[in-house]
């Protein structure tokens, strides 16, 4: 397996259904996009930290679109959603909660399924501790993140930690191959050339500042998990080096409705470095919390 690359398993994204822009918390405008079946259940995307909607475009491109309603979005600060540089944009939880808010509202998404990928955990959780549980069927965190706690960063590898400072900082040279490597940690095998590429055309869109501002905030989600009564499945990869697993296990530990889908062999990137099983696996999902 030494030296395998993760090849495409589809020719490029699908083509988006729609086009949505949605005025999330404190006016902020994020870009937002549909594929899939119109007529199937809502399954909602949440990026990470300095990613953006491109990262599903395996999924958006694969047999999920055929049977659900998938929407995507860039989170404030990335893509192509609105970028303030003040660092209080990007602070409080209320703001990330109301982004996610407004995009189910402004898609008329009906009691989605949530699916938040490393940073997108804090995120989900922000939404459910300022907007409740009632409008969300089900939670898949997919490397998910539910503590920061700077400075020690507990249950956060050093993928991330060992370049999050070239990573914010102002120096384009330092901050390219800080993004490069942090690029390397994401997976066990290295990602096809196509998605490599891509992957660091859409890093290197944030700007440096916006990275740093995220690492600033102080979250604990315990209180949330331990409150939720909906399913929440964690996915997650024995190898994972950005998020560790022992995120995972506190999760688990903590949710009283959480159920574990460890990915042997697999990093952060479940959905890119083990495609098919996960688009099975989030199907199922979202199948078991249909009424």
């Amino acid at each position: 397996m030494t030296g395998m690359m993760l090849e495409p398993t589809h020719a490029g994204p699908g083509k988006p259904v729609r086009h949505y822009t949605v005025q999330g918390g404190g006016g902020v405008t994020l870009r937002a996009r549909e594929w899939g079946n119109s007529e199937g259940p809502g399954i909602l995307f949440v990026h990470g930290w300095s990613q953006c909607d491109l990262c599903w475009r395996r999924q958006v491109a694969g047999a999920l679109a055929a049977r659900f309603r998938l929407i995507t979005f860039d989170n404030r600060g990335h893509g192509d959603s609105d970028k303030p540089r003040d660092a209080d944009s990007y602070r409080e939880g209320r703001l990330w909660a109301d982004d996610l808010a407004a995009v189910i509202e402004e898609t008329r998404l009906e009691k989605p399924v949530v699916v938040a990928w490393s940073y997108g955990g804090l995120i989900v959780t922000d939404y459910i501790r300022f907007h409740g549980e009632s409008n969300v069927a089900g939670i898949d965190l997919v490397g998910g993140a539910v503590l920061l706690r700077p400075p020690r960063f507990d249950h956060v590898g050093p993928g991330l930690l060992e370049n999050a400072q070239d990573a914010c900082a102002p120096d384009l040279a330092a901050n390219i191959e800080a993004t490069r490597r942090f690029l390397r940690a994401c997976t066990v095998q290295p990602l096809h050339e196509d998605l490599w590429s891509a992957a660091l055309c859409w890093n290197m869109v944030v700007p440096p500042e916006i990275r740093g501002a995220l690492f600033a905030r102080r979250i604990d989600a315990d209180d949330v998990l331990a409150s939720l009564s909906i399913p929440v499945l964690v996915t997650h990869g024995r190898d994972d080096r950005i998020i560790l697993p022992s995120m995972a296990k506190h999760t688990l530990a903590v949710c009283g409705t959480a159920t574990a889908s460890w990915y042997d062999g697999v990093g952060h990137m479940p959905f890119v470095e083990d495609t098919v099983r996960f688009d099975r696996e989030l199907a199922e999902f979202v199948d078991g919390v249909q009424p």
